[in-house]
């Protein structure tokens, strides 16, 4: 096994599945295993009009497949002038991480993808380190600090709830995993993938949520 399949890794990503939306959200922690190394790092990030990504594992690998998932989604769309599905995306990610698992070069990566898919629906996708793609029509949660998220989710989820209300659970999750998880911390991004496209809530109205609770 590889050197570096065996470091340790950490961090907070959530997508939830809203009835007009998808909600991401991570924290702002880069750990190299007991150090932090980064306070104030990006954990998702836009691979196109409709669908972003968060990351989670080794930074190096991670930050390589979402300019190279970009990239070849940008192809896609000047090629075919169709924009690219949610599916389209998550199954290019998935070839593109299992080639590296089968040749023994894998990416330490975990992924999830959300926004737009086929016939106007919204869901995320989990990609896992063998290239593994399974779709979630709920919720999921990666990193160190998902045991914790996963508490709150089989708590608090709720089908059709609305982007305002998937923000604030969101945020929510991620607190409750900082809270606990020594690799997880710094603060919360947010980002909402709609019909309109995508956006990243204001760091204001994040602090004032996390104030309000």
């Amino acid at each position: 096994m590889p050197e570096q399949v065996k470091q340790k890794k950490g961090t907070t990503t959530v997508g939830l599945v809203c009835k007009d939306g998808v909600v991401l959200a991570a924290d702002k922690r880069a750990s190299m295993g007991w150090l932090i190394a980064n306070k104030d790092v990006e954990k998702i990030f836009p691979v196109s009009n409709f669908i972003a990504l968060t990351l989670a594992g080794s930074v190096s690998d991670a930050l390589n497949i979402s300019k190279l998932l970009k990239a070849e989604l940008d192809l896609y769309r000047l090629n075919s002038s169709v924009e690219p599905s949610l599916t389209v995306a998550a199954n290019l990610a998935g070839n593109v991480i299992f080639s590296g698992y089968k040749s023994y070069s894998p990416y330490m990566v975990q992924l999830i993808l959300g926004g737009l898919d086929d016939n106007d629906t919204f869901a995320i996708y989990d990609i896992d380190p063998s290239g593994a793609v399974l779709r979630n029509a709920k919720y999921t949660t990666t990193g160190s600090g998902s045991p914790m998220v996963y508490g709150v989710l089989e708590d608090s989820y709720k089908e059709n709830m609305s982007v305002d209300e998937g923000i604030q659970l969101a945020i929510r999750c991620v607190s409750a995993a900082m809270r606990r998880d020594v690799f997880s911390g710094e603060g919360i991004d947010v980002v909402v993938v709609d019909k309109k496209g995508l956006r990243r809530i204001e760091k204001e109205k994040v602090a004032s949520i996390i104030k309000a609770r």
